[in-house]
Protein backbone atom coordinates (compact mmCIF):
# COMPACT_ATOMS: atom_id res chain seq x y z
CA UNK A 1 0.00 0.00 0.00
CA UNK A 2 2.92 2.23 0.77
CA UNK A 3 4.50 1.87 -2.94
CA UNK A 4 7.32 -0.41 -1.56
CA UNK A 5 8.56 -3.40 -3.21
CA UNK A 6 9.11 -6.51 -0.49
CA UNK A 7 11.69 -9.32 -1.03
CA UNK A 8 11.59 -12.30 1.50
CA UNK A 9 14.28 -13.57 2.83
CA UNK A 10 13.95 -17.62 3.39
CA UNK A 11 15.51 -20.50 4.99
CA UNK A 12 15.00 -24.10 4.50
CA UNK A 13 11.11 -23.48 3.14
CA UNK A 14 10.83 -20.90 6.14
CA UNK A 15 10.23 -17.12 5.98
CA UNK A 16 12.65 -15.47 8.32
CA UNK A 17 12.08 -11.92 7.38
CA UNK A 18 10.50 -9.78 4.66
CA UNK A 19 11.91 -6.28 3.44
CA UNK A 20 10.87 -3.21 1.72
CA UNK A 21 12.61 -0.97 -0.81
CA UNK A 22 11.45 2.25 -2.01
CA UNK A 23 12.61 4.92 -4.52
CA UNK A 24 13.17 8.48 -3.56
CA UNK A 25 13.16 10.68 -6.83
CA UNK A 26 15.57 12.46 -7.73
CA UNK A 27 16.42 16.21 -6.73
CA UNK A 28 14.27 18.34 -8.84
CA UNK A 29 12.14 15.71 -10.64
CA UNK A 30 9.22 17.29 -9.02
CA UNK A 31 10.45 20.87 -10.55
CA UNK A 32 10.65 19.07 -13.61
CA UNK A 33 7.66 17.75 -14.21
CA UNK A 34 6.51 21.17 -12.95
CA UNK A 35 8.70 22.52 -15.96
CA UNK A 36 7.09 20.86 -18.77
CA UNK A 37 3.47 21.29 -18.01
CA UNK A 38 4.36 24.87 -18.08
CA UNK A 39 5.26 24.26 -21.76
CA UNK A 40 2.17 22.48 -22.35
CA UNK A 41 3.72 18.99 -22.78
CA UNK A 42 1.26 15.91 -21.74
CA UNK A 43 3.48 13.42 -19.30
CA UNK A 44 3.24 9.83 -18.89
CA UNK A 45 5.43 7.75 -16.38
CA UNK A 46 6.51 4.52 -17.78
CA UNK A 47 7.96 1.85 -15.11
CA UNK A 48 8.36 -1.53 -14.99
CA UNK A 49 7.93 -1.30 -11.39
CA UNK A 50 4.49 -2.63 -9.28
CA UNK A 51 1.33 -0.47 -9.24
CA UNK A 52 1.91 0.02 -5.94
CA UNK A 53 5.18 1.65 -5.99
CA UNK A 54 4.79 2.97 -9.48
CA UNK A 55 1.57 5.07 -8.64
CA UNK A 56 2.89 6.11 -5.38
CA UNK A 57 6.27 7.66 -6.84
CA UNK A 58 4.09 9.07 -9.55
CA UNK A 59 1.88 11.27 -6.83
CA UNK A 60 5.03 12.40 -5.31
CA UNK A 61 6.02 13.91 -8.65
CA UNK A 62 2.39 15.73 -9.45
CA UNK A 63 1.12 12.88 -11.88
CA UNK A 64 -2.04 11.62 -11.40
CA UNK A 65 -2.22 7.90 -11.98
CA UNK A 66 -6.02 7.25 -12.37
CA UNK A 67 -6.35 10.01 -15.67
CA UNK A 68 -4.00 7.16 -16.77
CA UNK A 69 -0.35 9.43 -16.48
CA UNK A 70 0.66 6.14 -15.34
CA UNK A 71 1.90 2.75 -17.00
CA UNK A 72 3.37 0.26 -14.26
CA UNK A 73 4.69 -3.37 -14.33
CA UNK A 74 5.75 -3.04 -18.73
CA UNK A 75 8.65 -4.79 -20.03
CA UNK A 76 11.03 -2.85 -22.31
CA UNK A 77 9.43 -4.47 -25.60
CA UNK A 78 5.66 -2.96 -23.39
CA UNK A 79 7.55 0.57 -22.74
CA UNK A 80 8.42 0.57 -26.77
CA UNK A 81 5.00 -0.36 -27.79
CA UNK A 82 3.48 2.82 -25.99
CA UNK A 83 5.47 4.52 -27.50
CA UNK A 84 4.21 3.27 -31.01
CA UNK A 85 0.70 3.14 -29.95
CA UNK A 86 1.06 7.33 -28.71
CA UNK A 87 2.52 8.15 -31.89
CA UNK A 88 -0.32 5.97 -33.79
CA UNK A 89 -2.88 7.99 -32.14
CA UNK A 90 -2.46 10.59 -33.39
CA UNK A 91 0.35 13.09 -31.13
CA UNK A 92 2.51 15.68 -32.60
CA UNK A 93 5.70 14.34 -31.28
CA UNK A 94 6.55 11.61 -28.57
CA UNK A 95 9.59 12.02 -26.73
CA UNK A 96 11.05 9.43 -24.18
CA UNK A 97 13.52 10.21 -21.16
CA UNK A 98 15.44 7.35 -20.22
CA UNK A 99 18.64 6.03 -18.50
CA UNK A 100 18.73 2.01 -18.61
CA UNK A 101 19.05 -0.86 -20.50
CA UNK A 102 15.54 -1.28 -20.09
CA UNK A 103 14.94 2.23 -21.40
CA UNK A 104 16.64 1.41 -24.67
CA UNK A 105 13.71 0.24 -26.48
CA UNK A 106 11.91 2.85 -25.96
CA UNK A 107 14.47 5.57 -26.59
CA UNK A 108 14.53 4.37 -30.12
CA UNK A 109 11.06 4.26 -30.85
CA UNK A 110 10.46 7.37 -29.85
CA UNK A 111 10.77 10.13 -32.36
CA UNK A 112 12.86 11.77 -29.46
CA UNK A 113 14.82 9.77 -27.60
CA UNK A 114 16.84 11.66 -25.08
CA UNK A 115 18.87 9.86 -22.36
CA UNK A 116 20.33 11.17 -18.86
CA UNK A 117 23.85 10.35 -18.12
CA UNK A 118 23.87 8.22 -14.86
CA UNK A 119 27.63 7.82 -13.52
CA UNK A 120 26.36 4.51 -11.83
CA UNK A 121 24.49 2.19 -13.53
CA UNK A 122 25.79 -1.44 -13.76
CA UNK A 123 24.73 -3.80 -15.71
CA UNK A 124 25.72 -7.62 -15.67
CA UNK A 125 24.90 -10.68 -18.37
CA UNK A 126 25.20 -14.06 -16.44
CA UNK A 127 28.61 -13.53 -14.30
CA UNK A 128 29.84 -11.42 -17.02
CA UNK A 129 30.29 -8.14 -15.58
CA UNK A 130 30.35 -5.02 -18.60
CA UNK A 131 31.29 -2.25 -16.47
CA UNK A 132 29.17 0.60 -14.45
CA UNK A 133 28.64 2.58 -16.73
CA UNK A 134 27.42 -0.35 -20.04
CA UNK A 135 23.56 -0.04 -18.87
CA UNK A 136 23.81 3.69 -19.85
CA UNK A 137 25.64 3.61 -22.68
CA UNK A 138 23.13 1.13 -24.44
CA UNK A 139 20.53 4.06 -23.23
CA UNK A 140 22.55 6.92 -24.80
CA UNK A 141 23.67 4.54 -27.93
CA UNK A 142 19.40 4.05 -28.66
CA UNK A 143 18.68 7.63 -27.78
CA UNK A 144 19.03 10.99 -30.23
CA UNK A 145 20.24 12.96 -27.06
CA UNK A 146 22.29 12.52 -24.33
CA UNK A 147 22.09 15.10 -21.55
CA UNK A 148 25.22 15.06 -20.16
CA UNK A 149 23.23 15.28 -16.33
CA UNK A 150 21.59 13.21 -14.18
CA UNK A 151 19.06 16.34 -13.20
CA UNK A 152 15.48 15.64 -14.69
CA UNK A 153 15.28 19.75 -15.07
CA UNK A 154 17.81 19.21 -17.95
CA UNK A 155 15.00 17.89 -19.88
CA UNK A 156 12.94 21.16 -19.87
CA UNK A 157 15.87 22.69 -20.59
CA UNK A 158 16.99 21.11 -23.48
CA UNK A 159 13.46 21.48 -25.15
CA UNK A 160 13.89 24.97 -24.32
CA UNK A 161 16.75 25.41 -26.32
CA UNK A 162 15.38 23.29 -28.68
CA UNK A 163 12.59 25.31 -29.68
CA UNK A 164 14.84 28.63 -29.25
CA UNK A 165 17.19 27.37 -31.56
CA UNK A 166 14.05 26.40 -34.64
CA UNK A 167 12.68 29.88 -34.44
CA UNK A 168 16.47 31.45 -34.71
CA UNK A 169 16.69 29.38 -37.97
CA UNK A 170 13.43 30.52 -38.69
CA UNK A 171 14.26 34.12 -38.77
CA UNK A 172 17.75 33.45 -40.23
CA UNK A 173 15.71 31.58 -43.30
CA UNK A 174 13.30 34.68 -43.66
CA UNK A 175 15.91 37.74 -43.78
CA UNK A 176 17.97 35.24 -46.12
CA UNK A 177 15.03 35.02 -48.59
CA UNK A 178 13.80 38.66 -47.72
CA UNK A 179 17.06 40.33 -48.70
CA UNK A 180 17.58 38.33 -51.91
CA UNK A 181 13.99 38.49 -52.99
CA UNK A 182 14.41 42.42 -53.06
CA UNK A 183 18.29 42.62 -53.82
CA UNK A 184 18.03 40.44 -57.24
CA UNK A 185 15.27 41.97 -59.10
CA UNK A 186 16.89 45.03 -58.29
CA UNK A 187 19.96 43.87 -59.76
CA UNK A 188 18.91 42.20 -62.41
CA UNK A 189 17.16 46.15 -63.44
CA UNK A 190 20.27 47.32 -62.80
CA UNK A 191 19.91 49.50 -59.51
CA UNK A 192 22.56 47.84 -57.51
CA UNK A 193 26.18 48.68 -58.28
CA UNK A 194 28.26 45.34 -57.90
CA UNK A 195 29.62 47.11 -55.05
CA UNK A 196 26.91 47.84 -53.30
CA UNK A 197 25.39 44.06 -53.97
CA UNK A 198 28.35 42.66 -52.00
CA UNK A 199 28.23 44.97 -49.03
CA UNK A 200 24.48 43.95 -48.80
CA UNK A 201 25.27 40.18 -49.27
CA UNK A 202 28.27 40.62 -46.35
CA UNK A 203 25.45 42.46 -44.42
CA UNK A 204 22.95 39.58 -44.50
CA UNK A 205 25.63 36.90 -43.73
CA UNK A 206 26.43 39.17 -40.62
CA UNK A 207 22.90 39.74 -39.26
CA UNK A 208 22.51 35.93 -39.74
CA UNK A 209 25.22 35.31 -37.62
CA UNK A 210 24.86 38.17 -34.68
CA UNK A 211 21.20 36.83 -34.28
CA UNK A 212 22.30 33.33 -33.87
CA UNK A 213 24.69 34.52 -31.49
CA UNK A 214 22.03 35.46 -29.33
CA UNK A 215 21.30 31.75 -27.90
CA UNK A 216 24.48 32.18 -25.89
CA UNK A 217 22.49 34.33 -23.79
CA UNK A 218 20.14 31.15 -23.13
CA UNK A 219 19.58 30.41 -19.36
CA UNK A 220 17.70 28.38 -17.71
CA UNK A 221 14.26 29.35 -16.26
CA UNK A 222 13.72 28.33 -13.10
Amino acid sequence: QDGATVSALALDDRVLALMAFTDEPKPGAREAVDQLRRQGLMLNLLSGDNKGAAHTMARRLGLVPETGEVLAEVRPADKAQAIRNWQQGGQQAVAMVGDGINDAPALAAADVGMAMHNRASPLAVGSQALGPNAANDVAMAAAGITLMTGDPRAVAHALDIARRTVRTIRQNLFWAFAYNAAGIPLAALGHLSPMVAGAAMAFSSVSVVANALWLNRWRPQR
